[in-house]
């Protein structure tokens, strides 16, 4: 068997001393140079890991096959980040590449069967064909995990190296590399680091009940940039509970297939923004940076560093990033009446006013989502009641909808679902 030290594009793996752990043991476990209990006790232990990989992802059958596929699907290099939404590429990385798969088919191919033979593993066939508990996958994506396992059954069944290759190489076509082609949605953890939110709202915009125009301009402004048109960045405004974060949610859920990834991004963290961009402008995805409830006082200065990234910074702002944001405020710093004043410390009156509204004009699409009023409201929630199967009379429903909007934060969209919640909690 090839040695993995011979590995040159797929080298650095998630977890890979676990890989390198049990490809050590597959070519030496015979060696008489190496003392055998300490051989048997490392693949003990590397069996116990395998184990817990299966039980945190769902995975079951092969542990080893599907570790392998794991691993494969999460190797950000330069071959998986050049086949990652476009396919197969020309040059001579794929030389490179075939040489890598060459080795990795090899390793994956190894009889696991043999180890348990030779060191005399009375759960062999657990390893071999492993049944997950119940509870498997509960840590997991489970879209995820269902595509990792369906390349391990390519995988299992390629007969030789370029079938192996193109079964790889077909799954970074349809659905990317790593973190960033996995996953729907993304936060920034502390030193800019871009980590995976595993379970985001599965959300659509048909899910949220009326705003059609709103909707319709959202779709289409989403539309044209991941078609790779000209697209701008986008603030969704209007009174709280009115569906902005949502259909937000429901755009990253409605273009995933598209390439189109969501990182989401708090306000104390826009001095990070220029790190974050350059970690993901030379990607075949598209992304938008996502900013909730965005609004800042009249002593926060953060959102000069937003303004900058916008428009106004000397390093152009990629063309697969936009900013997406959603407010209660139209204007998204708070103005005193004291900044119209003629008689003030500041001499440059307009200056300071034009300051404060600059923020909002670099954002090209604005879009307002309105509190509905009586009318709508119950529409909104006889629609949420229709799709839950609630079984409730009109009459009733819409009696017990006003009594609930009066103590819950009045007429919106928000207030509608928490009294279908509640209805289905009682029931």
């Amino acid at each position: 068997m090839r040695s993995t030290g011979n590995l040159i594009l797929y080298r650095e793996f998630e977890d890979g001393k676990l890989f390198y752990d049990i490809t050590w043991i597959m070519e030496h476990y015979r060696d008489a140079y190496y003392n055998k209990e300490d051989i048997e006790s490392l693949f003990y232990e590397c069996i116990g890991r395998l184990m817990e990989l299966a039980e945190s992802h769902g995975f079951t059958g092969n542990l080893w096959h599907n570790y392998m596929a794991f691993l494969l699907v999460n190797n950000e290099n330069a071959y998986s980040r050049a086949c990652e939404i476009r396919g197969a590429v020309k040059g001579s990385v794929n030389q490179i590449a075939a040489h890598d798969f060459a080795v990795l088919k090899e390793v994956f191919d190894f009889d696991m069967g043999l180890l348990c033979s030779y060191f005399a593993v009375d759960c062999a066939g657990d390893i071999l064909d492993y049944s997950g508990t119940d509870a498997g996958g509960k840590l997991f994506n489970r879209r995820i995990r269902d595509r990792i396992r369906e390349l391990c059954d390519h995988l299992e069944r390629a007969e030789d190296v370029t079938s192996f290759s193109d079964a790889v190489t077909a799954f970074y076509r349809e659905f990317g590399v790593g973190k960033l082609g996995l996953h729907k949605a993304f936060r920034v953890a502390e030193g800019a680091r871009i980590v995976p939110i595993s379970n985001i709202a599965h959300v659509h915009l048909d899910d949220l009940v009326g705003y059609g125009p709103a909707k319709e301009k959202l779709v289409a402004n989403t539309e044209a940039f991941v078609s790779g048109k000209a697209a701008n960045n986008c603030l969704l405004y209007g009174d709280a509970g009115t569906g902005k974060s949502t259909s937000v949610k429901a755009i990253a859920n409605q273009y995933y297939d598209r390439g189109l990834r969501l990182i989401e991004l708090y306000k104390h963290q826009f001095g990070d923004l220029s790190e974050i961009i350059a970690q993901i402008k030379n990607r075949n995805y598209k992304f938008i940076i996502y900013m909730d409830d965005l609004s800042f006082e009249e002593f926060e200065i953060e959102y000069k560093y937003l303004k900058a990234v916008i428009e106004g910074g000397l390093e152009k702002k990629p063309d697969n990033v936009l900013i997406y944001a959603t407010s209660n405020r139209r204007h998204l710093i708070r103005e005193n009446y004291s900044d119209k004043e003629e008689i003030r410390e500041d001499m440059h009156t307009s200056d300071t006013v034009q300051e404060k509204l600059s923020l909002y004009a670099r954002f090209g699409v604005t879009i307002y989502f309105g509190a509905p009023d009586k009318r709508e409201f119950q529409r909104i929630v006889t629609e949420l009641a229709k799709r839950r199967h609630i079984s409730m009379g009109e009459e009733e429903l819409l009696a017990g909808a006003n009594k609930w909007e009066l103590s819950h934060g009045g007429l919106s969209g928000r207030t509608a679902q928490q009294f279908i919640d509640y209805l289905l909690g009682i029931q």
